[in-house]
Order: C-alpha cells, then sequence, then structure tokens
C-alpha cells in the first residue's frame, strides 16, 4: 500500500496485489474528496507502477466501474488499454477492465542483461 501525506495527515492511498506471478492488480486507489483535482491519483498511480516493477512486474491490471468517469479518465491518460474482464469481473457488464505494460526498473533490466 502506498499512502500519500499532507501535514502528517493521510489524504490518499493505492495498492496492489498479485494475480499468479504475473500481473500486479492495481487496488483502491483513493483520494479524500478535499484532496481531489491535485494530481494525487496520478501520482499513486505511477508509484504503485514503478513498485510494480521494481519488483517484476511488468504488466499492471486493474478493474473499475462505467459509473466511474474520473477513474477511466486518469487510467486511459495513464496509457491503459481496455482489455476483455478477466477474472471475478468476466461476467460483471458494469466492470470495465484495463491493463498496461509497465517499465522494468533499471536494476531488473540490468539483471536480465546479465543473463542474456
Amino acid at each position: 500500500m502506498i499512502l500519500g501525506f499532507l501535514n502528517d495527515f493521510p489524504v490518499a492511498c493505492g495498492c496492489f496485489k498479485p494475480i499468479d506471478s504475473q500481473p500486479a492488480e492495481i487496488k483502491r486507489i483513493y483520494v479524500q474528496p478535499g484532496h481531489r483535482k491535485k494530481g494525487l491519483p496520478t501520482k499513486i498511480l505511477e508509484a504503485l507502477e514503478t513498485w510494480a516493477g521494481e519488483l517484476g512486474y511488468l504488466k499492471a491490471v486493474l478493474e473499475t466501474g462505467k459509473g466511474q468517469p474520473e477513474a477511466i479518465a486518469l487510467y486511459r491518460k495513464s496509457s491503459y488499454q481496455t482489455i476483455e474482464n478477466y477474472g471475478p469481473y468476466k461476467n460483471l457488464e458494469n466492470s470495465i477492465c484495463m491493463e498496461k505494460l509497465i517499465k522494468k526498473n533499471r536494476v531488473q533490466a540490468d539483471k536480465d542483461r546479465e543473463v542474456s
């Protein structure tokens, strides 16, 4: 979990969880209402992607609802593409699932070059 603080008070959060060995599933990005429209969701999402990349995940997936236009806009702005609904969301008509390839961190990329 990643927390965003303002004056020692948590105002934003997000997390991810593994799905099998790949990919990481982005979960629960939330910003308190008084702190929205300040770019915090983007910063939380970028931090989650960086963290997942550092752990070796190559892809992030997520689910959001069709009634969440702000979330959909955030994910599209962050280069997520709509995919077929997966796992527990397969038959949920109100769900939208998305994915994005995430960059490996430099340490992982260096390790991969050493193996090649």
